[in-house]
């Protein structure tokens, strides 16, 4: 039998939120909020999944903001980093396709079941994703769900509770 179910969470790889890229005026500060917030319930050993190098730069950089360390093994929780379409709208890195938000609802309900034709073609960043397969945003504690940039960005948590 396998011991305690691990908590894991989902943040998007956003370039914004690595410190490199700081300014006076942060233009994503509630996503930022929200990913520490995520984060800080994994505990202090986080094993980040990501599939290109910028999620995994993004992902080792909100851990170290927190305090915890990067973990191959032994980890207290898991961070997947990923994200929906970015042709969301007009105003998107990619621009507006009229699939994306069919597509982001489908993922919303699992997560793991990303056609990965379609995600390269609506720039949607899927591939740690099947990470969380069977997963549903339904059952996560959900702390940030929005669009900007045109880009579907989520951050939640499974099996962790503030304070864990």
């Amino acid at each position: 039998m396998s011991g305690p179910v691990k908590p894991v969470a989902l943040v998007p790889g956003v370039l914004a939120l690595l410190p490199s890229y700081a300014s006076l005026e942060d233009p994503v500060a509630l996503l930022r909020a929200s990913c520490l917030a995520a984060v800080g319930r994994l505990g202090p050993r986080v094993r980040v999944v990501a599939s290109v190098d910028s999620g995994g730069r993004v992902g080792a950089a909100l851990v170290a903001a927190v305090g915890s360390s990067v973990a191959e093994s032994g980890e207290t929780g898991i961070l997947v980093v990923g994200n929906g379409s970015g042709r969301r709208t007009e105003k998107a890195p990619g621009h507006f396709d009229e699939r994306a938000e069919g597509f982001d609802a489908a993922l919303r309900a699992d997560l793991g079941s990303a056609d990965a034709g379609l995600a390269v073609e609506l720039w949607a960043d899927v591939g740690a994703l099947v990470a969380l397969d069977g997963r549903s945003l339904a059952d996560a504690d959900v702390l940030y769900d929005d669009l900007p940039f045109g880009v579907q960005y989520w951050v939640a948590v499974w099996g962790a509770r503030d304070g864990c």
